[in-house]
């Protein structure tokens, strides 16, 4: 994703060229809807999120839900006839802070402007330490059916160098608590690399994430972003940057016990139990679908055309309030930005990439990664598909770059 833009930009033209609506609805459409609230800052998060006191009385989670019924009126008169909604996102931020009414009201809105397409996937990210049963109870009846955990770890030490403040024991009671609850899709996130992090940590986690019996797991390796508490901490001498070789031993670590429980992966990082596991709204986003995307910093991309919103809850509330589009930033994709794309994001998937979407330089590569055990041979022989092989994903970001 492009940067975003100061938050001095002038408003954007709100208008979509006709290019980008031709086919509208005949490719997967998803809503992200992002909420920036959280109850306190991990040290090794840079996304665009905010605690109760760097926020003032015009950024209260009301003036954020006007907001968005709003911004949900400007996707209406800019799409024209809006597709149903085949999946929906609600992330950020901490949306279970909302509670379960809130995030009712979020879904509410968003059925009332799109509608959602028989089946569609509705998926919230939650916060361990602030679900109960009576929470997912009241999602699960407000048409939520799929909800992801933020675990990171099962180790104490861990989570305080994150500055993670739920429990140990949480996030595996609230997956019961949600399949309980009626959620037969549940997420839990996993973070690797972490300084201090030891293999037996890593297999406390691995091990409460079975314990969980999820069927779906995220495991992302920690990256030091600038700007953060762990940044600072970093540079500072006080914590060693992360490995990686360890990163390494970890991701093939996570993939074996993963595997042997019947997890496979479907993306680079993502592993389901099944093809219905599979998140949805994410492979929206791999495949180069349609999404809008709502709140403040939110991305969007419809037929080619990528926009981001301001990012301060107060300027994306005052803006919509105004009768503005929140839009800080668009552009219009080119043929070799989408080119670059399908290749960066399709190649992670387990089903890789059609030899055809490469030009001839790349299926040269291509063969010569083969040759090297980056990719798959006998996909390549038989299916014309540049498939990743267990060594290829750890190289995966160095061979989009050969292929491209």
């Amino acid at each position: 994703m492009p940067a975003l833009l100061p938050e001095t930009t002038t408003p954007v033209e709100s208008a979509l060229p006709e290019s980008a609506l031709e086919g509208l609805g005949t490719r997967p459409f998803g809503v992200y809807v992002h909420v920036p609230f959280c109850a306190t800052r991990c040290g090794y998060c840079d996304f665009n999120t905010y605690t109760a006191g760097e926020l003032d009385s015009d950024s209260s989670p009301q003036s954020w839900l006007e907001g968005l019924k709003r911004e949900f009126d400007l996707a209406a008169r800019v799409l024209g006839k809006p597709p149903a909604v085949d999946t929906v996102f609600v992330g950020g931020g901490t949306p279970s802070l909302l509670g379960a009414e809130g995030l009712r009201s979020v879904l509410d809105a968003v059925r009332d402007t799109f509608g959602l397409a028989p089946g569609a996937e509705v998926t919230t990210e939650s916060n361990p330490e602030s679900t109960s049963p009576e929470f997912f109870d009241g999602i699960r009846a407000a048409g939520y059916n799929r909800i992801s955990l933020g675990m990171q770890s099962a180790a104490r030490h861990v989570l305080k160098i994150l500055d993670r403040v739920h429990t140990v024991g949480r996030p595996v009671a609230a997956a019961e608590e949600a399949r309980a609850a009626g959620f037969e899709h549940v997420n839990l996130d996993v973070i690797y690399g972490t300084p201090g992090e030891r293999v037996e940590d890593l297999q406390a986690s691995l091990d409460a994430v079975l314990a969980a019996g999820v069927d779906h797991v995220s495991a992302y390796a920690l990256i030091v972003e600038e700007g953060t508490a762990l940044a600072r901490r970093i540079r500072r001498g006080e914590l060693p940057a992360p490995d990686d070789d360890v990163l390494a031993a970890d991701y093939e670590m996570i993939d074996r016990v993963l595997a042997s429980a019947g997890l496979r992966w479907y993306e680079v990082s993502n592993w389901a139990t099944s093809e219905e596991a599979r998140c949805r709204h994410n492979i929206g986003y791999w495949r180069g679908g349609d999404w809008w995307g709502a709140g403040p910093g939110a991305h969007s991309h419809v037929g080619g055309v990528r926009w981001w919103n301001v990012k301060h809850p107060a300027r994306y509330a005052a803006s919509l309030a105004a009768g503005d589009s929140p839009a800080a930033g668009r552009e219009l994709l080119t043929d070799e930005d989408r080119h670059l794309e399908r290749v960066m994001l399709e190649l992670r998937l387990s089903e890789g990439l059609p030899l055809g979407a490469l030009d001839d330089d790349g299926r040269a590569e291509a063969r010569v990664a083969a040759a090297e055990g980056l990719l798959d041979q006998s996909a390549l022989d038989g299916q014309d598909r540049a498939v990743l092989t267990d060594r290829g994903r750890l190289l995966a970001d160095g061979l989009v770059r050969r292929l491209t």
